[in-house]
């Protein structure tokens, strides 16, 4: 049985893990009780409503809205249960999340502004706890907001200056404002941000600029308990004595021979100009990797350059083939380094409106990654050659990208400012690949799409097809076709209750695969959530199908909000290492749900534990799997353009 806690390391630890359910079953079952015990003359109900009890609009048989009545009751008392009852929980209507925010491309409400001198910019950094980003007059009330903001290091202002695309005596640029807040939001140690105008200060040439931002918690600590004398150690933080620094180190203990432990840590600074440094190390049985990165993005609409430069050095012990039954697996030596640069270069397109620039970009980029071997296996004893070689990829791109972005609530959060990637990308993609045996082509076409609409929610699509070509043969080789579409639907409301429905589907179709590359699976995110195998089940070919529902509720402890969700998963694989489709064989299916608890005050911020059923291919025998996951499932596909690359197979 495997047990996995995360929680931030400012809470006080309890006698127990029971103290608090025990609380809410106790006063749900004492409430339960009084609707099973009432009086036996009733009033009149249809008549007369108290004023704090809504009709039950749904009729179902169990109360729900008496429970929540009998424990915001319970949250008044003076008793020691009820001011337990008050720290665990809070039932504060929340208006702006009820309301919603109206899904709205981000607003030109200061384009009158545009040009003008910056005279001044106020920045305001607020901690994680207790305080509100739209009530300025919102205070930590209690004694675990107040310990929270005690361990909490806030954000620096200079961190702050360094993601403003304005800067003090310069001229305020047509979206400068709406972008800036956007990449505060995007930042790991930013809850949320507004960035507007100070109206009262304004004169006819100069602006005064204010900036509002809430912090997230940064720092979380994780323990998975495997077995006895075996689990895994995490500790990271995401906002390093506020600088915006990011570390992570994870320890996992009690593995099996030889190497019985495992490693994997991680140091990202950010600098100016958006430039990120990154260490990175990773160390267990049969495979090391140390690796060094700088780079720098298309972070928003108006970035001219991008690129990045990283140095990586790998160790992996390889198999060649399955030994005999009982016998222990052989492994190889395989050593190489690999260096991987690339630069890009976006031009603006002509705009119309002198206000408003034009958000349609043409972008070229050029890539080139070298790959060294130092140590590798023979894989043909006959010819004494290796399937492993050292190779340099050119590749270069010319593409076309329209960004706009829309602001809502409820998608993967709950109810904080989320921002909406819509518009257009097309990309065409050649390169040429020099290896020790023979030279090969590259082709590669992308083309991706998105709308939203608050009445009919978000629609996604994607498609893209590589494959190399060597010459003269004319051998398509390692060829791939990937789609995706991902659709989910307005947020329905019913009183304080809020619910979508998402859908996505995936699939990686492969022709001509090589034997010696590493198959797709089902498992985890790249297919069935929950799903694991004994890790023979792969194939060259996939399609993936997922759906789920959330049922955001009003409750919320100890800063956590609580979501409903179920899912249905489907996923065709092929056992054809060449390719081909999937449809031949029989789907593997999951079924489950769950809970899903969100903290927008700390860095992991959702936390699931879900139940799943798998009908095949699961390794328990009864088919059925408890299980816990801090990973969004989901994801929204920006519309930047990154460095050139051949399609993924993974």
């Amino acid at each position: 049985m495997m047990l996995r806690f995360a929680f931030p390391c400012f809470l006080p630890r309890l006698r127990g893990g029971w103290l608090w359910p025990a609380l809410v079953l106790w006063m749900v079952a004492e409430q339960v009780q009084a609707q099973q015990t009432a009086p036996a003359a009733v009033p009149d109900t249809t008549r007369i409503q108290p004023e704090n009890t809504r009709p039950d609009s749904l009729r179902r048989r169990f109360d729900q809205e008496r429970i929540l009545t009998g424990l915001k009751a319970y949250t008044k008392r003076k008793t020691i249960v009820g001011k337990a009852a008050s720290a665990l929980f809070n039932f504060t209507e929340r208006r702006e999340d009820r309301a919603g925010l109206d899904a709205q491309l981000l607003d030109r409400q200061f384009d009158q502004h545009n040009y003008k001198i910056v005279r001044r910019i106020n920045i305001t950094t607020l901690d994680a706890f207790g305080y509100s980003i739209n009530d300025p007059a919102r205070q930590p009330r209690n004694f675990l907001e107040k310990t929270g903001n005690t361990f909490h290091i806030k954000t620096v202002r200079s961190r702050v200056r360094q993601v403003l695309l304005f800067r003090i005596g310069r001229e305020l640029q047509p979206q400068a404002l709406s972008e800036s807040e956007r990449l505060l939001r995007q930042t790991p140690e930013i809850l949320d941000a507004r960035v507007f105008v100070n109206e009262q200060t304004t004169s006819a040439d100069s602006v005064d600029i204010e900036v509002v931002t809430k912090d997230v918690f940064s720092i979380t600590g994780s323990f998975q308990l495997r077995d006895v004398g075996a689990g895994v150690v995490g500790v990271r933080d995401n906002n390093f004595l506020g600088q915006g620094h990011q570390f992570r180190n994870v320890y996992e203990y009690g593995r099996g021979k030889p190497q019985t432990w495992k490693y994997e840590g991680s140091y990202q600074v950010p600098f100016r100009n958006f430039v990120t440094g990154r260490l990175h190390y990773r160390n267990e049985d049969q495979f090391r990797q140390a690796d060094v990165t700088f780079s720098r993005g298309f972070y928003s609409v108006k970035t001219r350059y991008a690129g990045s430069l990283s140095l990586a050095d790998y160790y992996q012990g390889v198999t060649l083939a399955v030994p005999p039954e009982g016998q222990p697996y052989v492994f190889h030596p395989l050593r190489y380094t690999v260096q991987d640069g690339w630069l890009g270069r976006s031009f603006s397109l002509h705009s119309y409106d002198l206000a408003y620039e034009n958000p349609a970009r043409l972008i070229l980029s050029g890539r080139a990654i070298h790959t060294q071997y130092s140590e590798r296996p023979i894989t043909d004893s006959v010819n004494n050659k290796s399937a492993y070689r050292t190779t340099s990829l050119l590749l270069g791109t010319i593409g076309y990208s329209v960004r706009r972005y829309y602001k809502d609530k409820y998608l993967f959060g709950f109810g904080r400012t989320e921002d909406i990637p819509t518009g257009t990308l097309l990309g065409f993609t050649m390169g040429y690949e020099l290896n020790e045996e023979f030279n090969r082509n590259y082709y590669g076409v992308r083309a991706a799409w998105a709308g939203y609409n608050p009445l009919h929610g978000y629609l996604y699509l994607n498609a893209e097809f590589g494959s190399f070509l060597r010459r003269p043969q004319n051998d398509w080789q390692q060829g791939l076709l990937n789609t995706e579409i991902l659709y989910f639907t307005p947020l329905y409301n019913t009183g304080n209750w809020q619910w979508r429905h998402f859908f996505w589907n995936r699939s990686s179709l492969g022709f001509h695969r090589l034997d010696s590359e590493t198959l797709l699976s089902i498992d985890g995110v790249r297919g069935l959530r929950g799903f694991q195998t004994d890790g023979l089940l792969r194939g060259a070919s996939r399609f993936v199908v997922n759906y789920e529902a959330n049922v955001f509720t009003p409750v919320s402890f100890l800063g956590f909000r609580l979501a409903a969700i179920a899912f249905a998963d489907a996923a065709w694989i092929t056992p054809n290492i060449k390719g081909g489709l999937p449809f031949h064989e029989s789907p593997y299916m999951g079924f489950g749900a769950g809970l899903r608890f969100r903290n927008e005050y700390t860095a992991i911020r959702t936390l699931q534990i879900l139940i799943g059923y798998y009908p095949r291919g699961q390794y328990t025998n009864n088919g059925l799997r408890i299980f816990e996951s801090s990973r969004p499932y989901y994801g929204f596909n920006d519309f930047g353009f990154g460095q050139p690359n051949t399609a993924r197979f993974d």
